[in-house]
């Protein structure tokens, strides 16, 4: 048996995000795992495992086909936004085993112009079989289900529709100091609430972007990394967890099953919540940050609705900097947006992010971050924290 071996993510990018109307899903997949092993310094040849989801019948192997590769370790686990911090686990624990020793993980998609030309509609559902079947005739819509979800926690626990929105104008203040985010005009909360109504609360700013774009991370094993180009960050601890299949197997809907992928990944890690210097959040709607906030351990249940005041989630003077690139609500979504956290994170604790630099009290880069996936309409969560030394 071989021994258990570190971790570590040495290799980060994106493809061209935002709007991208004349390339193909495979090509945005091949231009950033491309960059991302440019990132690291490594050749194509030390890669013999590789996660892919999202595109084509078979993704892990059409998409390895067209990078040229043929991994002996291999992952196509669908779940959702969370998909790509449960492939980072996965992939962890594989390199750690000696299954592998560097796996490439690679998303690529044109959501946004595929709506553009009319190859395909926006995704108001994912179908009417299995147990949505019962939900779908009446007009339960994937937006519905996050807006009620919100509206519960706003029943519950006092949750202004102010609170959620300093969600949605911090994000976009963190996007304006990002170059590549698609959106980085400053919002007020009054703008937020005078936006169109989407799925009640929520109004257009409440809701994420659409946009093209994708993204790759490569780790390895820690023999790898004096051959790199990069600043080895290490992977601490993993968790992921799922829920429910429908909404009425749901037991509360102001509970996220981060809840349990959190509390696994930091006792893995062997740190607190209150330690964590950066944190990348999936944040289709302001909802999800705020609850995912809470289940994390980074306040109280009930309590995120204040924990998102007074600036706290800025790069520039905030307690706890979240989403530091604008997130899914300014920067970019494509889609499965999970994978655009660990780029992000992997970024902050290297200190390459430029305007958006998060700095420590005492001047430093950070040390600590976590990125945590959700999937489906909160069914599913991966939690990822990540170390600089």
């Amino acid at each position: 048996m071989v021994a258990r071996r570190k971790v570590a993510v040495v290799g980060v990018a994106l493809s061209d995000c935002g709007r991208v109307d004349d390339v193909t899903p495979y090509a945005l997949h091949a231009q950033a795992a491309r960059r991302a092993l440019a990132d690291a310094g490594l050749d194509r040849s030390l890669i013999d495992g590789f996660a892919s989801a999202g595109l084509g019948t078979l993704a892990p192997v059409e998409v390895a086909a067209h990078l040229g590769l043929r991994p002996t370790w291999v992952d196509s686990t669908s779940v959702g936004g969370s998909t790509w911090e449960v492939m980072a686990a996965h992939a962890a624990d594989a390199v750690a085993a000696g299954h592998a020793r560097a796996v490439l993980l690679a998303y690529g998609s044109t959501a946004r112009a595929d709506v553009r030309a009319g190859r395909r509609t926006g995704t108001l559902s994912f179908g009417s079989r299995g147990p949505a079947q019962f939900e779908v005739p009446y007009g339960h819509t994937l937006i519905a289900k996050y807006a009620m979800a919100a509206r519960r926690h706003m029943i519950e626990y006092g949750t202004t529709i102010e609170q959620l929105a300093q969600v949605a104008v911090q994000a976009r203040a963190n996007a304006a100091l990002n170059p590549e985010a698609l959106f980085r005009t400053p919002v007020t909360v009054d703008e937020v609430a005078a936006g169109p109504m989407i799925a009640d609360p929520f109004t257009k700013l409440h809701c994420c972007v659409r946009s093209d774009g994708g993204a790759a991370v490569l780790l390895v094993a820690e023999e790898y990394v004096r051959d790199c180009r990069t600043r080895p960050v290490w992977v601490l601890g993993s968790g992921e967890a799922v829920s429910h299949a429908s909404m009425s197997d749901w037991p509360d809907f102001t509970v996220s099953p981060a809840a349990v992928s959190g509390r696994l990944a930091f006792a893995r890690a062997g740190v607190r919540p209150s330690e964590i210097d950066v944190a990348e959040l999936y944040d289709a709607f302001t909802y999800m940050t705020l609850v995912t906030l809470e289940d994390l351990g980074f306040c109280a249940k009930g309590e995120g609705g204040a924990f998102v005041g007074g600036d706290r989630l800025l790069v520039r003077g905030g307690a706890l900097p979240v989403n530091t690139d604008g997130g899914g609500l300014s920067a970019q979504h494509p889609g499965m947006r999970g994978l655009f956290l660990l780029v992000e994170a992997v970024r902050q604790l290297r200190g390459e992010c430029g305007n958006r630099q998060v700095r420590r009290a005492d001047g430093s880069l950070p040390r600590l971050a976590v990125a945590s996936g959700t999937g489906g309409w909160f069914c599913s969560s991966g939690t990822v924290v990540l170390g600089s030394g």
